[in-house]
């Protein structure tokens, strides 16, 4: 796993704790977590990269 993906995910995690205790409890800025979590998913798809082909082929 490479450290761009672990930061998004991270980001995700935050992003959804966030958004949970803004269901929760609202606060100010609660909106943020919205932003958080579309930043993230967004990084996290774009950054994940598959394992090498066992035939040596191109992804």
């Amino acid at each position: 796993m490479n450290r761009a993906f672990a930061a998004s995910a991270a980001l995700t995690a935050a992003s959804l704790v966030g958004y949970a205790a803004g269901v929760v409890a609202p606060y100010p800025g609660r909106e943020a977590s919205l932003v958080g979590l579309m930043a993230g998913v967004t990084l996290a798809a774009v950054t994940y990269r598959r394992p090498a082909a066992a035939d040596g082929g191109e992804q």
